[in-house]
């Protein structure tokens, strides 16, 4: 029998306001992840496994209990290596409320397209621009290359961001890039780029690095962002004009929103 890893389903509101508007986002945290970020603030699932097994035909009954409590939305977190198992229940079930892929952005293309008639919403990290940076904190050095390749297929599919009246969204793509401490050269590379790869596509600049991990080798991960990195990370963001999607300040730099998995 098929089955998948959870680590958690709740309806969570720490998401950017078009997805967890005011009834919040029905999240679905699957353990297990193709990539080992250091910094991981979901490291008991995405490291340690740490989760229960369900079939399909449960996974689908979860999908249908969070839209009966309201969610504006299913939002599949790290749901990459359980991709197969994931299609399974939405062949049994569908939501009626859009879905959400929200990933690491280390994903393959090939999967993707399996993906297209399911998603509606990808909702990706860009990490690193920096390959040896990528190799260092999350044992990818090829993490660059293969996130453009898998962002632009997301883009291809669902294209810019389209919202209700309400401003929920509906459907699309929004990139997301976490400003690390120590390292706005690798934010700079990364916007320096954008409009080149990815257009007039939507942005989640987020500034609100948690250092839920703490690291001996890497001590500069042990903090929040300062307010200098801050400042300059939003203004490299005008300086490159680029004009969509969202800032995330500083002041979601807490722990309070994390699931307790």
């Amino acid at each position: 029998m098929s089955e998948v890893r959870i680590g958690k389903y709740q309806l969570h509101y720490g998401e950017e306001p078009c997805i967890s508007g005011t009834r919040g986002s029905g999240t679905v945290f699957f353990s297990g992840c193709n990539l080992g970020c250091i910094f991981c603030q979901n490291a008991a699932i995405s490291h340690h496994g740490k989760g229960k097994q369900y079939t399909a035909e449960q996974l689908a009954d979860i999908f249908r209990e969070l839209e009966e409590q309201g969610a504006h939305n299913i939002n599949i977190v790290t749901g990459f290596p359980w991709a197969a198992r994931i299609i399974e229940a939405f062949d049994i079930y569908k939501p009626e409320v859009p879905v959400v892929w929200n990933s690491s952005g280390y994903e393959d293309v090939t999967k993707l397209k399996m993906l297209e008639k399911y998603i509606d919403v990808y909702l990706p990290d860009f990490k690193y621009y920096d390959s040896t940076l990528a190799d260092k904190f999350s044992g990818k050095k090829d993490y660059p290359e293969i996130a453009l390749k898998a962002i632009k297929e997301m883009l291809r599919q669902k294209g810019n961001p389209v919202f209700d009246d309400k401003g929920i969204i509906r459907q699309g793509v929004i990139i997301r890039h976490l400003v690390l401490p120590l390292h706005i050269k690798n934010t700079a590379a990364f916007l320096e780029h954008f409009k080149e790869y990815f257009g007039d596509a939507w942005i989640s600049l987020m500034l609100q690095y948690t250092p839920v991990v703490h690291s001996e080798e890497y001590p500069e991960l042990n903090r929040t962002l300062t307010k200098r990195e801050c400042e300059k990370a939003t203004e490299l963001l005008e300086y490159y004009r680029i004009e969509n999607g969202y800032v995330q300040d500083i002041s979601a730099a807490t722990d309070e929103l994390i699931p307790d998995f």
